[in-house]
């Protein structure tokens, strides 16, 4: 089957995707320049994932970050797009409990940025708040399994659902979220037997992270993917570069360069 090509990627282009089996690219990215460059590699769609607490900012978990810097990261990246769909997260303390105040988030979020569809972590217990933010036409991914912004009551970063009881929650979640109306969901480090499961029952597509090859497509952390941030290695990681020994090498020769005065030569000035 020929594979269709999209001019720009829409919540029914990934159901399109999932029908045809093409799988759906996904990655992070936090400003202008790398989602510039992200975007015209042909990604299907970029997350302004609140991972930019840990990643741009040097938190130890995503729960600091804001409503007003999530806008401001989302904003840069919707400057550089083109083709692929933009999901921003709703951070930490912006939805949880309250479906009001959840629908007053993503409203910011899709006037002030410019995003195309925001994403929300949690099954059953942040139901409302999906379905108070889809009655406003706006689009959204819900994200189970590990769940970040719950780090302090899982207490570690292990993988989810390994036991019979929060697996079975988890398929009922999903079903419950697809159902309230979410157009997709991230399903981050899961057994991949669950992962598939999920995937197979599921009519919208199912994104994984540590979450094994059946699902409908991959996300990663672009730094990670990169290898900005080479403190990090989990299972699931593959690296596709080695940019912090490169960037490394480059400011060291720039360094040697200005300290021995070879820069700027002759045809670097004026």
């Amino acid at each position: 089957m020929e594979k269709k090509e999209y001019k720009r990627i829409t919540t029914n282009s990934l159901l399109e995707m999932k029908k045809s089996k093409e799988k759906i690219s996904m990655l992070t990215a936090y400003d202008y320049t790398l989602a510039r460059i992200v975007d015209s590699s042909g990604i299907d769609i970029l997350l302004v994932g609140d991972s930019a607490s840990n990643v741009m900012a040097g938190h130890e978990t995503t729960l600091p970050i804001t409503l007003d810097q999530m806008i401001y990261h989302a904003s840069s990246v919707v400057r550089a797009i083109k083709r692929c769909l933009v999901v921003v997260d709703l951070p930490f303390g912006t939805y949880q409990g309250n479906s009001k105040k959840a629908l007053a988030s993503a409203i910011r979020i899709m006037k002030e940025s410019g995003a195309h569809s925001v994403k929300l972590e949690g099954g059953e217990e942040i139901s409302d708040s999906i379905k108070r933010i889809l009655t406003a036409g706006i689009p959204v991914m819900g994200h189970l399994g590990l769940t970040p912004q719950s780090i302090y009551k899982f207490g570690t970063y292990t993988v989810r659902a390994k036991e019979n009881a929060e697996a079975k929650k988890l398929i009922n979640d999903a079903k419950l979220l697809e159902k309230a109306g979410c157009f997709a969901i991230v399903l981050e480090k899961v057994p991949a037997e669950l992962a598939k499961k999920v995937a197979s029952e599921l009519e919208i597509p199912v994104i994984g992270i540590g979450a094994g090859a059946d699902v409908d497509g991959q996300v990663l952390v672009l730094h990670d993917m990169l290898g900005m941030n080479n403190e990090f290695s989990p299972r699931f990681l593959r690296r596709y570069s080695n940019l912090f020994e490169e960037i490394n090498k480059a400011t060291t020769n720039y360094i040697n360069d200005v300290k021995s005065g070879s820069f700027p030569n002759e045809k670097e000035q004026y």
